[in-house]
């Protein structure tokens, strides 16, 4: 594609003054110095921890002769710098120039807030093919087209993916994406000129704050908001205390959905009540719209996923979908490593989730409890490299809402796993609950179905989707239902 076409949507200087560029032909934009080649455009990006106007040169000597910059760089005088005053925003612009504008050709539904994002864009896309509108995923555990899933870097990839993705979309004949939008993908501009159809925000608390995240609660907010400013239709949830400013600068057309009887809601859940099918935990509400009210079950777990089934009703409605459909969805619909069951052992109940922060793995552990459980058992660990006060906040949660802690490895990175252990030990040791220590993950799976008892529950908490641990800065496969599935497979075994 001619250069002139990819910049034709932002502004810009280039240097040499003079040059002539408009006419160059560019075959690919690329913001990794290492795949740098002739006929490419590097993007000079500036992230958290590293800035691409440091390895232009590196670009220049494998070929690359155009360069999108914040700065003019020391660089030979063939080589055209495209100079602008953010490259971020620049790349998404250009990104989407040269896939062609596929964005437009797509009904974009964007899922922000701190919990919830995945669960609730799952649903959506669940319900919407369902109802026969061919809907593709970009999340947390993938990007899912056609029921081909292929994993992603971040839960909202970089803008030239996005792209990317959405270009092989429309070629694949989908006409409908929904995405999780985390906070940094709005902080780093990954999503800037993208046109949402609708935007739902499902709920915020203090996550992602300090070193290379966000600085404050504040611009953590202020990124989650900033969505809306782009959105058509706005899906809120009103209950959140935090709702009056992620709405108040939104240029959306809004509705709201909730629980909470003393609030308005266009859409709101009552007469919520837990079932239980085998091993098979659910929850049974009453959904009452501006059209009518429905009975649903869903096949998860607890009044926070009700709230995310609120979220996906709304989008389903917006999006004309009949109640029988989006029921028919719902009472199937699972999302891989967020409450999902495994089906491993008769009369226990083995649980996949992501939970890895207090505020997570309370919600988890209560969630539970309210099914009554004979024992509950958690196995968790604590990520490396990061703040202490995590791994305190999730033994002391753990510790009091269970009956027994299996405490191990959870992608310890560089840091000694053991020492990652004793940190979360220090909170367990001081509460009566009873707990093991065991380093190695596999082992821990194992012993937790080793003796697991009738009427147990047992979470598995931390790993979720992810299909790998991270060690001393290698990544090996890890997938928690293959490990669970292998020892119950030997346990069933062993006692036949």
């Amino acid at each position: 594609m001619l250069l002139s076409k990819i910049l034709a949507d932002f502004e810009y200087t280039v240097t040499p003054s003079g040059a002539e560029y408009e006419n160059i032909e560019i075959s690919d934009i690329v913001y990794d110095s290492r795949i740098a080649r002739e006929g490419v455009l590097f993007a000079c990006l500036i992230g958290a921890v590293s800035d691409g106007h440091n390895y232009a040169k590196g670009a220049y000597e494998r070929g690359c002769r155009v360069f999108l910059v914040q700065r003019a760089l020391e660089l030979p005088d063939d080589a055209v710098q495209i100079v602008t005053d953010d490259t971020r925003s620049a790349m998404a612009l250009a990104s989407a120039a040269f896939f062609e504008y596929p964005a437009r050709s797509l009904m974009v539904i964007g899922i922000t807030g701190t919990k919830g994002k995945t669960t609730t864009a799952s649903i959506v896309s669940d319900i919407l093919n369902e109802g026969g509108i061919n809907t593709a995923y970009i999340g947390t555990t993938g990007i899912v087209i056609n029921g081909e899933r292929t994993p992603t870097k971040n839960t909202t990839p970089e803008s030239y993916e996005l792209h990317k993705a959405f270009r092989k979309m429309v070629e694949s004949g989908v006409s409908c994406a929904v995405m999780e939008v985390s906070s940094q993908a709005v902080y780093m501009r990954r999503i800037v000129g993208i046109h949402f159809h609708i935007g739902v925000f499902t709920n915020l608390s203090p996550d992602h704050i300090g070193g290379v995240e966000h600085p404050t609660f504040e611009h953590y907010m202020s990124c989650k908001a900033q969505m809306f400013a782009q959105c058509r239709y706005g899906i809120f949830n009103s209950d959140d205390t935090h709702y009056p400013e992620m709405v108040k600068n939104a240029h959306s057309i809004n509705t709201t959905y909730g629980i909470d009887k003393a609030a308005p809601h266009d859409v709101y859940a009552d007469g919520i009540r837990l079932v239980k099918h085998g091993n098979i935990l659910g929850t049974v509400f009453n959904c009452h719209t501006v059209i009518g009210s429905s009975e649903y079950e869903l096949r998860m777990p607890g009044e926070f996923n009700v709230y995310n089934a609120l979220a996906a009703i709304s989008v389903a409605q917006r999006m004309q979908i009949p109640v029988d459909v989006i029921r028919a969805a719902l009472e199937k619909s699972a999302v891989k490593g967020r409450f999902e069951l495994v089906e491993a052992l008769p009369g226990t109940v083995c649980i996949v989730d992501y939970a890895h922060n207090e505020l997570s793995m309370r919600a988890a552990l209560e969630t539970i409890r309210r099914y009554q459980p004979k024992r509950l058992v958690v196995l968790f660990g604590s990520v490396g490299g990061r703040t202490k006060l995590r791994r305190a906040e999730l033994g002391e949660v753990a510790a009091s809402l269970a009956d027994f802690c299996i405490i191990t490895s959870d992608n310890p990175d560089n840091e000694p796993p053991e020492e990652i252990i004793a940190d979360i030990e220090k909170t367990v040791a001081a509460s009566p609950c009873q707990y093991v220590s065991i380093v190695d993950r596999r082992e821990a799976v194992r012993y937790a179905i080793d003796n697991a008892r009738d009427g147990d529950c047992i979470l598995f908490a931390g790993k979720g989707h992810e299909d790998y641990q991270l060690i001393n800065g290698e990544f090996t496969h890890y997938d928690e239902r293959e490990e669970i599935m292998a020892a119950a497979a030997v346990k069933l075994a062993r006692i036949k």
